[in-house]
């Protein structure tokens, strides 16, 4: 059933295939533009919008009330749209003149057009203005994993249990429904609204990329998996293994490299992550299963660390799911 179109609120593309009489993407053309420019432009005018009407997006509608910060490539502010009084993020990317980068920005746009699933931000539009493109996405009020641990400790475990179900379904959703790879899997690009909802975001780096050492390092390296590090085939599995990490740093508060939690710099520890046993949570602290789960996560052989999809059978992520969990509760409490 189609939302009552009185509450012009803005709502997800449903799967269904619709033919759009007009763009939802507004391109402001400026003399001199160049070819790839141009080409750019034709590709976001092709971007289909939602069922229950669409917005021309332009930067004048949108009123900006903040800075939330950097993401891959851009910066990031919450911004009102005018007509709908609706809140948003609004993401400004500068185009790059290599065609791997300017693939990879056309890719995150279809892909999060495209994308339907509550596990992952919902995409509202595009515009392009001058050699910038501006990506309009759902607000996540009480922000990132990232923030959140850092304001207020370790999380609780059985709001981590919560997370891990939803990056796990985030990312098998992904790969099982569109075939793509998130490649940086980290707590600042998981996000919490104050209804309790978790969803994954940025996907920057996403796609089909040539397997060489250099697109291999787009990503944040901290969470480097050690193949992808060492410049082997990249496989969903290694976003697996940034899953663990990052589980790691949300139970424990603190980055789990190295263990006793001295500083590295990024060379001693890319090497740390493929000369060394894999971080282990320490010992008696956490429950069995818990454990067990990061252990898999952190399995260093690639053809024997579990995909997201195996994952989900894991009896602590099935114990998560049928866990009775106020996340809700838990979100509002967090300070912003």
């Amino acid at each position: 059933m189609l939302p009552n179109t009185t509450t012009r609120s803005i709502r997800k593309k449903r799967n269904i295939q619709l033919k759009l009489e007009s763009s939802p993407v507004v391109s402001s053309p400026k003399n001199g533009t160049d070819d790839s420019k141009d080409g750019l432009a034709q590709r976001l005018t092709d971007l289909e919008f939602g069922l229950e009407f669409r917005l021309d997006l332009k930067a004048e509608d949108l009123k900006h009330l903040k800075e939330l910060g950097a993401g891959n490539g851009g910066t990031v502010s919450q911004v009102m749209h005018i007509t709908t009084k609706t809140l948003m993020a609004k993401k400004i990317i500068h185009i790059d003149a290599n065609p791997s980068v300017r693939k990879q920005i056309l890719r995150e746009l279809q892909i999060l057009h495209d994308c339907n699933s509550k596990y992952i931000v919902s995409f509202y539009g595009a515009f392009m203005s001058d050699a910038d493109i501006s990506m309009c996405m759902e607000y996540m009020d009480v922000g990132s994993l990232d923030n959140i641990y850092k304001k207020k400790g370790p999380v609780p475990l059985e709001i981590v249990g919560k997370i891990t179900l939803a990056v796990l379904e985030g990312l098998n959703y992904l790969y099982e429904n569109h075939r793509i790879i998130h490649r940086d899997v980290k707590p600042s690009n998981i996000l919490v609204n104050s209804k309790g909802q978790i969803k994954i975001c940025d996907f920057g780096v996403s796609g089909q990329l040539i397997n060489s050492i250099a697109d291999t390092f787009v990503g944040t390296s901290n969470y480097m998996s050690p193949e992808r590090i060492q410049g082997a085939s990249y496989s969903v599995r290694s976003d697996v293994w940034s899953v663990g990490i990052t589980l790691m740093e949300l139970a424990m508060g603190r980055f789990p490299f190295p263990p006793d939690g001295s500083q590295l710099t990024v060379l001693e520890l890319l090497q740390h992550i493929v000369n060394e046993p894999a971080p282990r949570l320490p010992t008696g602290e956490f429950p069995e299963d818990f454990d067990d789960f990061v252990q898999q996560c952190l399995i260093k052989v690639v053809s024997e660390r579990p995909s997201p999809n195996e994952l989900l059978k894991h009896s602590y992520v099935t114990a998560a799911k049928d866990s009775k969990v106020d996340v809700e509760a838990w979100a509002k409490g967090i300070k912003r």
